[in-house]
């Protein structure tokens, strides 16, 4: 909404400047958005009568014009618009003006005809964009006076972005009224005394969706003026305001709208038949609106009509033959309440917004109907004369919106604002906010008045006076407590470590939905039991997750989908498990991976990923960890995973995970045709970290010993390993399994392992006899609990 500073100083003038106005307002809860100069930035143009127009002797589009500006001599200015004509009183640039855009004024010659100054269109002086003749200035002004104080130029135009709940600040009344409060000075009202009816005619009204409409004022003005022009005073406001003047019947109505922000419509009276109505429109009823759109209505639709037809969409927009037009004489005047509830959304159905469905779905004062009415017909009057029938208001007062008493506490006040404001300060804050107070022994009892429609509850009035007292008035408290300090457990690792071990590696972190397709998670987890929402977003978000793979899946569905042939994702997030009555929420790390093993580069090869890749994906995570010889790799099962190549990782004996590649029927189900790997860690079971002990490093040479052995094919790494380490003497250091082979030599379902051991002490140099003898022990464990034969 554009408010003119200058027409709100008419109002209420704040002894502040336009940026500590501004500041105020937005403090207050009143936005400015913006300030902008109500004109360009011009000088040295004044007022100037026009006294002879002549053609010029060299051009057929120019005419040579004399002009009073004032001066002793008259001016000779060339002219090119065709409206200038003789006694109009118009702005002149004089020699040496300066023009918006850096334009200079100077005296110069046009086809051999001497220009001594500049007659200006609005355009020219950045006071509109229209330019098709020069600006006709009206009555009153002298030759020579500035044009910026002739025509209030030197104003402000303050944009302001009001919130829903603030309707009653979508006018001047409630702007002024807002800064009367902040500065405390009266707010100076225009007088509205009721205009006497000369003439006894007024016109039927019906309401008969009183619900909607619970009052309804109407009257008649008959023999206005058709040659009446809207005065320049209100134009210019209008103009400011963003409201362009079309007729003054037209042109009061939008006056008062901004003025006081009561919506109003002018009929013209002879398009009016038998009277109006007040109704639900019927299903299938047509209405040509003003922009010349024809609408199909329905009877969730309140309209104005006629007894012939429908004459307007009531509290957005009038008919196509409901407005004025130039020959008008008889109107009747409109101005009503509209319940919000039952505009709001209509005018969006049809593609509108208005200023008045903007202000009836936030709520208009209930009772300020008739006010609106008494300062139009004075206003029309005034412009354009006629004779006023009496004012008539229609519908059911029982209906209205009823404003009930709230009952505001000192302690709760204080309470929410933390500090305590002076009782007499309180009432005089809410009394200037023309609340009705009464003060009681626990604090004050207020009841809002009709324009108030945010008014409602004790928490509401506590912030009209945090506002008006100033929030920036709240003194900053340093807040005192006494805060015992978390540690930081070395034995938990970081998520963002293992975010950091990911990324490292290719990967890249996804952030998916906690809600998914409950198809694609009960093909992933059959037996999820999955906690199915109440109210879902929609039908495709509807479950909660059990775990973190089907939305893993679904971003790398969409990745593949657009010729991502090389896709790494990983998330960290919360998963939602039943148990019994009750829903358990694990931290989890979840990854997907899909192409090829490398990015395409000359170097290597297109080689497919395969869970082995994925496997030492994990293993980078788990070693972060520094305990990484603690998890068992054994083979599981998993419902989203290929049997057989699923791996279950186990600590101490408890699964804490699963790697695999994802089952084929669920990436059929996807699309994808290549092959995916998947991996889930619990990241509170999995990531306890070893907390590390000092050992100090042996100067003594490590010595190794390699051994090889034949085993059966099934025993695993992992068990020959461990085996070792069981067996070992405490000067191993390491183990290093650096040969496996299958082939020529070795008997089906046997393979040949080599072994690295790594042999240290911290006190001594081993002896060939000490290595001899860690070998002997590593081979007898491994003949007695592997039944493994020893290579010579």
């Amino acid at each position: 909404m554009n408010i003119s500073e200058a027409w709100l100083k008419t109002w209420v003038d704040a002894p502040v400047s336009t940026k500590e106005l501004a500041h105020q307002l937005t403090m207050a809860g009143l936005e400015v958005g913006a300030i902008e100069p109500a004109a360009g930035d011009f000088s040295n143009v004044v007022v100037g009568s026009v006294q002879t127009v002549e053609p010029h002797p060299q051009a057929d589009r120019l005419r040579v014009c004399t002009v009073d500006a004032g001066g002793e001599e008259t001016l000779q200015i060339v002219c090119g618009a065709p409206n200038v004509a003789a006694g109009m009183s118009v702005p002149v640039a004089m020699v040496g003006a300066k023009l918006p855009g850096g334009l200079k004024i100077r005296k110069s010659k046009l086809r051999g005809v001497v220009s001594q100054g500049m007659i200006c269109s609005a355009s020219e002086l950045g006071l509109g964009q229209e330019s098709d003749g020069i600006l006709a200035l009206p009555e009153g002004g002298t030759p020579g006076d500035d044009v910026r104080d002739f025509l209030n130029l030197n104003d402000s135009i303050i944009e302001i972005d009001l919130t829903p709940n603030r309707g009653d600040c979508l006018g001047l009344a409630g702007v002024a009224r807002e800064v009367g409060v902040l500065n405390r000075l009266p707010v100076n009202e225009p007088d509205i005394t009721p205009v006497p009816a000369t003439i006894d005619d007024t016109f039927p009204v019906d309401v008969q969706f009183t619900d909607g409409c619970p009052v309804y004022g109407g009257r008649i003005v008959r023999g206005i003026r058709t040659d009446a022009t809207t005065p320049q005073w209100m134009a210019e406001r209008l103009l400011r305001s963003g409201v362009r003047p079309i007729h003054p019947a037209v042109d009061v109505t939008n006056y008062v709208l901004l003025e006081l922000g009561t919506p109003m419509h002018a009929f013209d009276l002879r398009n009016l038949d038998g009277g109006i109505v007040v109704r639900k429109a019927q299903d299938g009823e047509t209405l040509t609106l003003l922009d010349g759109r024809e609408v199909r209505l329905d009877p969730s639709i309140m309209i104005i009509a006629d007894q012939r037809q429908a004459k307007a969409l009531a509290g957005i927009m009038g008919g196509e033959d409901s407005g004025v037009a130039d020959d008008t004489t008889d109107i009747f005047f409109e101005a009503a309440f509209f319940a919000p509830l039952e505009v709001a959304g209509r005018a969006r159905r049809f593609g509108l917004h208005t200023d008045a469905s903007h202000r009836f779905e936030r709520g208009v004062d209930p009772n300020a109907q008739a006010t609106a009415i008494e300062r139009a017909t004075r206003l029309l009057m005034d412009i354009a004369g006629g004779e006023a029938g009496p004012l008539v208001l229609s519908g059911d007062a029982d209906k209205l919106p009823k404003r009930h008493p709230i009952t505001l506490r000192k302690a709760r006040l204080e309470r929410l604002l933390g500090l305590a404001i002076p009782e007499d300060t309180v009432t005089d804050i809410l009394t200037r906010l023309q609340l009705d107070v009464t003060r009681v022994d626990e604090g004050w009892t207020v009841t809002p008045p009709g324009f108030r429609f945010d008014l409602e509850i004790e928490e509401d009035l506590v912030e009209e006076v945090a506002r008006i007292h100033g929030y920036d008035k709240v003194p900053t408290t340093v807040a005192s407590a006494t805060l015992p300090l978390l540690s930081d457990s070395e034995t938990r690792i970081p998520v963002a470590r293992l975010k950091t071990a990911l990324v490292d590696r290719g990967y890249q972190e996804a952030i998916t939905y906690s809600f998914v397709d409950p198809r694609l998670q009960d093909a992933l987890f059959p037996d999820s039991g999955a906690l199915r929402l109440a109210n879902p977003i929609s039908s495709d978000l509807s479950d909660m997750r059990v775990s973190l793979l089907p939305g893993l899946l679904t971003a790398l569905k969409q990745n593949v989908s657009r010729q991502h042939d090389r896709v790494r994702l990983f998330e960290t997030g919360l998963r939602f498990v039943s148990q019994s009555t009750d829903l358990e929420q694990k931290n989890t790390i979840s990854g997907v991976a899909c192409g090829p093993r490398l990015d395409e580069q000359w170097g290597a090869g297109k080689t497919a990923l395969d869970f082995f890749d994925v496997k030492a994906d994990v293993e980078a995570l788990l070693a972060r960890t520094g305990n990484a010889s603690a998890y068992e790799w054994q083979p599981g099962e998993h419902s989203a995973m290929h049997p057989g190549q699923t791996a279950e990782v186990r600590l101490d004996g408890v699964p804490v995970g699963h790697v695999g590649a994802l089952h084929p029927q669920i990436a059929r189900q996807l699309d994808i045709t290549e092959s995916v790997f998947v991996f889930e860690i619990d990241i509170e079971q999995a990531f306890a970290a070893k907390v590390p002990l000092f050992a100090p490093i042996s100067k003594f040479p490590m010595v190794r010993r390699d051994i090889a052995f034949l085993v059966q094919d099934a025993v695993s790494a992992a068990t020959i390993q461990a085996c070792v380490l069981d067996h070992a003497p405490p000067s191993l250091r390491d183990v290093r399994i650096f040969d496996i082979y299958r082939g020529k030599g070795i008997d089906s379902g046997l393979k040949s392992v080599a072994l690295g051991l790594i042999l240290q002490d911290s006190s001594r140099t081993l002896t060939d006899e000490d290595a001899e003898r860690a070998v002997q022990q590593v081979g007898s464990g491994l003949q007695r609990d592997l039944a493994a034969t020893i290579r010579d």
